[in-house]
């Protein structure tokens, strides 16, 4: 029996704002806590009711606050050891954490996000879902852009977003053949139209750019069945609308995927793929995210979640850039054994199929147009493994450069990233694992450039101008609005895990 991650922590009294085990967001079986999650949440909430006893605070509203957060990374490391950079003073005094973690340090830029929207869009009886085999209840209000607002923007230190895209394919004209708009168009469970409409919304609210948006076009999206090819005018129709009406950023590919029902998906290095970046390149968009990773998403297509495409696209197309999402990591610990599965070996820090990715980058470091993303890959590894998250870490930054790591969370299924970011200030590699794989420390100025700097420059955000710090903008208005009236972050992640645990 599967139950939401937040009613299960309610009905045992856990409340903690870095999650204790990893959570689905319905594309995989969720995994049973692993003993290490389980003693740090037990650390976790023994730690919170002593200190909250002796600062005479509502236990709730202790975890609400700095002195939460850094109780549980004093946890963990009693567990992983000292994985983590906290003092035990910011468990008990609110300005030692502000003294050390000053907010506003960094400029922070998730590359990442996500909501459905349920009102419109029936998360759970998408085909896409029921394609996998889940046949769920929806829990509308959990993945709403309401939700998303507030858990992206109210309660985590993020100052823009990518609202990134799932696999989802428009229709076009209605049965008299008049072109569709808006909901019409349908899309599946963020479609594009839905993603520029609320980018809007956003820097609407805000009066400044807070928000940008993806494409879900892809080469397979639009499938002339009969002749089994491409049907390059739907393509390009649909090109056209995304950038020119709906003012994308970047397109976001899953080539595991199969919207159009063409009976294939595609890779990057093929001839279809060839066709739409060479489109794309005539109209200006040089900007590619890809899912990479994560194969079981496809019990069919798996194999084509595979990095190895991205070496022939990357060196044909040098003015392409591939941002590739999760960092490619072949299966996450939502998988039985999945360390095992991974090929995890400690003794060389390497890994499935991350170590694809890094090998790419070896055999040729002129490639200078990939760029790995952390999504899915830094928090959820901190979460299950740190030692795996310092190799992870140390790798993409030892080959690819600090300058081309990009910041993303994949929230809002692990509800507000802002644990994620606490995590990744006070993450560091040990000095063992810098000695002995040649890795390097990690200096503010590295943070400051995954946090967001690369990703500014990749989407050509001016950080020179001045963001309006004051008067502050509407989001910012609307948060302090909310903090001053009592607000407390919501520790609960909208995902779901296993009953019995």
């Amino acid at each position: 029996m599967w139950i939401r991650k937040a009613l299960r922590d309610r009905k045992k009294g856990v409340d903690s704002p870095v999650p204790t085990q990893v959570v689905s967001n319905e594309e995989f079986i969720p995994r049973p806590q692993s003993q290490q999650q389980k003693r740090v949440e037990y650390e976790i909430g023994v730690m919170a009711d002593e200190n909250s006893r002796k600062l005479g605070m509502d236990r709730r509203r202790f975890m609400g606050s700095t002195m939460g957060l850094a109780t549980c990374f004093l946890a963990a490391n009693k567990v992983w050891g000292n994985c983590w950079d906290v003092d035990p003073a910011e468990a008990f005094e609110p300005d030692a954490y502000q003294e050390k973690w000053p907010k506003g340090e960094y400029f922070v830029m998730d590359v990442q996000t996500h909501f459905t929207n349920g009102w419109a869009l029936n998360f759970r009886n998408d085909p896409f879902m029921r394609n996998m085999g889940f046949d769920l209840k929806d829990d509308k209000e959990s993945y709403s852009f309401r939700q998303f607002l507030k858990e992206i923007f109210f309660d985590s230190e993020t100052d823009a977003i990518v609202i990134s895209g799932v696999p989802g394919r428009e229709n076009q004209k209605d049965d008299a053949g008049n072109a569709l708009e808006g909901k019409a168009r349908g899309g599946g469970i963020l479609p594009s139209w839905l993603m520029a409409q609320s980018r809007d919304q956003i820097n609407q609210f805000s009066g400044s750019t807070r928000a940008l948006s993806q494409g879900n076009l892809a080469p397979n999206h639009y499938w002339d069945k009969v002749a089994n090819k491409m049907d390059k005018a739907a393509l390009i129709e649909q090109m056209e609308r995304e950038l020119n009406q709906y003012k994308i950023a970047s397109w976001k590919w899953y080539c595991h995927s199969d919207p159009g029902r063409s009976g294939h998906g595609f890779q990057l290095d093929d001839d279809d793929a060839a066709f739409f970046i060479e489109e794309s390149r005539k109209r200006g968009m040089k900007t590619f995210s890809v899912h990479k990773g994560y194969s079981y998403q496809s019990r069919i297509l798996g194999h084509l979640a595979n990095p190895k495409d991205v070496e022939k696209a990357a060196l044909k197309n040098p003015d392409i850039n591939f941002i590739i999402y999760h960092s490619a990591i072949q299966h996450g610990p939502n998988e039985p054994d999945w360390e095992k599965a991974n090929d995890w070996d400690p003794t060389t820090g390497d890994f499935a199929w991350h170590n694809i990715l890094m090998d790419i980058k070896r055999r040729n470091p002129q490639i200078k147009n990939v760029y790995p993303e952390i999504g899915s890959f830094f928090n959820v590894l901190s979460l299950v493994n740190p030692v795996m998250a310092m190799h992870g870490m140390g790798k993409n930054i030892k080959y690819y450069g600090v300058d081309h790591v990009i910041w993303g969370t994949d929230c809002l299924w692990w509800g507000s990233p802002q644990w994620a970011i606490d995590a990744f200030k006070r993450f560091q590699i040990s000095d063992e694992l810098c000695e002995k794989f040649g890795y390097k420390k990690l200096t503010k100025a590295d943070k400051a450039k995954i946090f967001g700097q690369n990703a500014a420059g990749l989407y050509k955000l001016d950080l020179k101008k001045p963001r309006k710090p004051l008067p502050p903008d509407t989001i910012d208005r609307v948060k302090q609005a909310y903090v001053d009236q009592g607000g407390v972050r919501d520790n609960g992640a909208y995902g779901w895990v296993r009953a019995e645990d």
